[in-house]
């Protein structure tokens, strides 16, 4: 499907990538991992071919089709379903065509490749996914303009997913997900047919979903067959061989070149000690490791304090005078509480977690805290919140009234800002660097309550592994929403659900939830399926009372009435004529029926399903129309 092949690229002077070469086989679920920085959406970009490579080339599958997620999320009047529809520029492009096409060859041609593409089931296939990412039947019929950016960025992975492209590129797609709409995720990409490339930092995700593993370091690219724990493992292996070659090579480097400089210059040694020389030259040093620099994240203990920190009471919050989003909430947080918040975006997660941190003021009940407690406070959006023009050493001296820049800078330093970091401008930071830097405002005090709202985010995987150490080192209380199961695993011990308008404590770990997510979600499919074979036959109950009462003497209104639904089911019948002859004509081509086309055998048995159930169509309106008739002599 793929193949990079001596692939080099430069940015700024600076060499990302260099003789890089993979081959991806069709089909392929494949993670590509790497630390922040080393080039991932580099390459992304390379593939789709927004950039050019310097050297090397990339080679994708003649007629392939490729598919991103767009960066920009849709936002206009039409419905999340109209426009998950129309991602597929193709489908309503045919379907246009094949209303009216005349020529029995094309119109072959369109119902073949409409059959291909899945267009019959176009309209049942995009609820589904809308539905897997958290959109209900009653929010799909919704314009896209009515909702937050989060969510219309479900709907653009929703589009994209829809296109089925051959080879499926996807960037931190479950950045703007919940755990629910992870698991989803992690599903669709195992069952999807064709090939995703999926650069993540979800540790799960890849576990669950990825068949192979890309890893970008060292500016080139190494291929590992199975999940990322098999990657981990294996490449722990090589490292644990690499040094040892290399302590291997230097103790036999330094002894020959010890020989050599001994005897270089003694007449009867002088052959041997050239021998030795040339064996060096001949020795090629191994290529030395990457160079570790993970973060590491300090939180700072804070002073401890009596017990409860925080007491709620019959509490209710929310937005708007007398509409509460949470109510009823009973609750108590104590130091050494380590608390996951959990729930399907939209439920009020992050609604608790402003009220926790006094962002958000009861509108029922008593919220009593610690008189001298202190609370931290972290949530992605305060990214945007920062000073673009500011630096790392400006935001943080603001806290740190009085100090030096050197012990500005040394406190930026245990959040990984060095000196090339701490002194540029916000605006050029990466989200992960941004993170960082908001973690050591959040900290800066000691406070004995830390609130996370979504703090893994773009944070690579060591980033990650150091966050969780950070946590597990701290002595205050925890409270984490994340859809991170890898992360709740780790650092949580007791889990409350946010779900039907309160905040209730979950009773088993992550993996029971999971669990419960997904037997909830099959439970619900199989609901949706009796409530739809209901209204069926709720609707034939009632067609068949309406005919009964139709023998029943009617009103002069009814007659006009019954006029009306005579003249409406003979254009019925009318229409449904000449559909019937536009595919007897159709199937007239000899075309169709030549021997040992594939084609046209697959053209000549859609056309003649679809004239049949034109035809039973037929009978039906006939039917009405002689009852309708009927009911009029009466």
């Amino acid at each position: 499907m793929l193949q990079i092949t001596d692939l080099s690229y430069r940015i700024a002077g600076k060499l990302l990538l260099e003789k890089a070469s993979v081959t991806v086989p069709a089909g392929h679920k494949v993670g590509i991992v790497g630390r922040n920085g080393s080039g991932k959406t580099t390459l992304y970009k390379l593939i789709l071919g927004q950039l050019e490579s310097d050297e090397g080339n990339i080679r994708v599958r003649k007629s392939a089709k490729i598919g991103q997620v767009a960066q920009e999320a849709p936002g206009g009047p039409e419905t999340l379903l109209e426009t998950v529809l129309a991602s597929h520029p193709e489908m309503i492009a045919l379907q246009h065509e094949a209303e009216v096409a005349t020529d029995p060859d094309r119109i072959a041609e369109i119902h073949e490749r409409l059959v291909d593409i899945g267009a019959y089931e176009a309209e049942a296939r995009a609820a589904s996914l809308l539905s897997g990412l958290g959109f209900d039947n009653d929010a799909q019929h919704r314009s896209c303009s009515e909702f937050s950016g989060g969510w219309r960025m479900r709907v653009a992975l929703a589009c994209t997913l829809f296109t089925q492209p051959d080879l499926l590129l996807l960037d931190e797609p479950t950045n703007y997900l919940d755990l629910e709409g992870v698991l989803w995720l992690e599903t669709f990409i195992k069952n999807y047919p064709y090939t995703i490339l999926i650069i993540s930092h979800d540790r799960d995700l890849l576990n669950t979903a990825a068949s192979s593993i890309v890893h970008l370091e060292n500016k080139t690219l190494g291929f590992y067959g199975g999940n990322f724990d098999q990657f981990e493992k294996t490449y722990r292996e090589q490292q644990v061989l690499q040094r040892a070659a290399i302590r291997k090579q230097s103790l036999e480097r330094a002894h020959i070149q010890k020989y050599v400089d001994r005897f270089r210059y003694q007449a009867s040694k002088a052959k041997q000690a050239q021998s030795r020389i040339k064996m060096l030259e001949r020795m090629q040093p191994l290529s030395a490791l990457a160079e570790e620099k993970t973060v590491q994240f300090n939180f700072p203990n804070p002073e401890e304090l009596a017990p409860p920190l925080i007491t709620l009471e019959k509490l209710s919050v929310g937005y708007e005078e007398g509409k509460p989003i949470l109510r009823n909430i009973n609750l108590r947080i104590d130091m050494d509480d380590r608390i996951a918040l959990l729930g399907q975006n939209g439920n009020g997660k992050s609604t608790f977690a402003k009220l926790l941190s006094g962002k958000l003021t009861p509108m029922e009940g008593e919220i009593v805290r610690s008189r001298k407690l202190n609370i931290g406070y972290f949530a992605q959006h305060q990214q945007d919140e920062l000073d673009r023009d500011g630096t790392p050493i400006t935001h943080l001296a603001e806290l740190m009234k009085g100090a030096t820049e050197t012990q500005v800078r040394a406190r930026l330093g245990g959040f990984g800002f060095g000196v090339d970091k701490a002194s540029n401008k916000i605006s050029t930071l990466s989200g992960g660097e941004k993170a960082r830097l908001l973690f050591a405002l959040m900290s800066f005090h000691a406070p004995q309550m830390i609130i996370l709202d979504e703090p893994t985010n773009h944070l690579d995987m060591d980033s990650r592994q150091s966050l969780i150490h950070a946590i597990n080192e701290y002595e205050g209380a925890v409270i984490i929403i994340s859809h991170d199961s890898y992360l709740v695993e780790a650092c949580a011990d007791k889990i409350m659900v946010v779900n039907h308008g309160t905040v209730k404590d979950f009773d088993g770990d992550i993996k029971d939830y999971k669990n419960e997510v997904l037997s909830s979600k099959s439970a619900t499919r199989k609901k949706d399926k009796e409530e739809k074979k209901e209204k069926k036959e709720k609707k034939e109950d009632v067609a068949e009372n309406t005919n009964k009462k139709a023998k029943k003497k009617i009103s002069g209104g009814e007659k006009t009435q019954l006029l009306d639904k005579i003249k409406e089911a003979e254009r019925r019948v009318d229409y449904l004529n000449k559909e019937v002859a536009k595919y007897t004509k159709a199937l007239s081509n000899p075309k169709l029926y030549v021997q040992g086309n594939p084609a046209a055998k697959r053209a000549l048995a859609q056309f003649t399903r679809e004239k049949k159930d034109i035809e039973a169509k037929l009978d039906v309106a006939e039917h009405r129309w002689m009852e309708l008739e009927e009911r009029l002599n009466q």
